[in-house]
């Protein structure tokens, strides 16, 4: 070995050391403790925190009742919906309702021209059914009228009545009667539909 590798050999290594040592003393075993916050900057900022949680906190109950009173009117008003499974039942109910009706007042309402579900703004759907059907104008006002009087939150959305040449003033009538239904009814797919 000559001097000049012997030298290169020590400085590398000498090197490599010094790199060590500062590799733990700034890497390893560094001073690593959290800044500290002066007791004059905490002391107020943690009052005015929990001045404002319990101010939170203190409002707790009266938004329970609210709430409260918000979910049994909701419950009053969702009681006239009509009950159903499914948007055939609904349909069924709402025939039954024009047929009852119907027969309370004389007229004869039996079949139904067309039928759908559909939503009804964003949180319900509306079933309806279109009928035809023949009666006096005073069977029809009477209809109407009790058919407005029904506990369930039901409506006429169409009416189309044309008169004739019939002696009795008999009319034909044209009448799209229509419920408020639960909103996964309108978001039923039909069967067969998925081609």
């Amino acid at each position: 070995m000559t001097l000049g590798t012997l030298d290169r050999k020590t400085a590398i290594l000498g090197a490599a050391g010094v790199a060590a040592i500062l590799l733990l003393r700034f890497v390893v075993l560094a001073d690593r403790s959290p800044e500290v916050v002066t007791v004059s900057e905490s002391v107020p900022m943690a009052e005015k925190r929990l001045e404002r949680l319990r101010q939170i906190a203190a409002t707790v109950p009266g938004k329970e009742a609210v709430m409260r009173l918000a979910a049994s009117e909701l419950e009053s008003r969702e009681k006239g919906m009509l009950k159903a499974e499914t948007s055939a039942q609904a349909q069924a109910q709402l025939q039954d309702m024009l047929h009852r009706v119907g027969q309370l007042n004389g007229i004869d309402i039996r079949g139904v021209e067309d039928a759908r579900v559909r939503l009804l703004g964003n949180d319900y759907g509306e079933a309806s059914v279109t009928v035809r059907f023949s009666c006096l104008i005073e069977q029809l006002v009477n209809l109407l009228a009790a058919l407005a009087a029904q506990p369930e939150l039901v409506s006429t959305n169409q009416i189309q009545v044309n008169g004739g040449p019939d002696k009795n003033k008999v009319i034909q009538v044209r009448l799209t009667f229509s419920g408020v239904v639960a909103k996964k009814l309108a978001q039923e797919k039909k069967a067969g539909s998925g081609l």
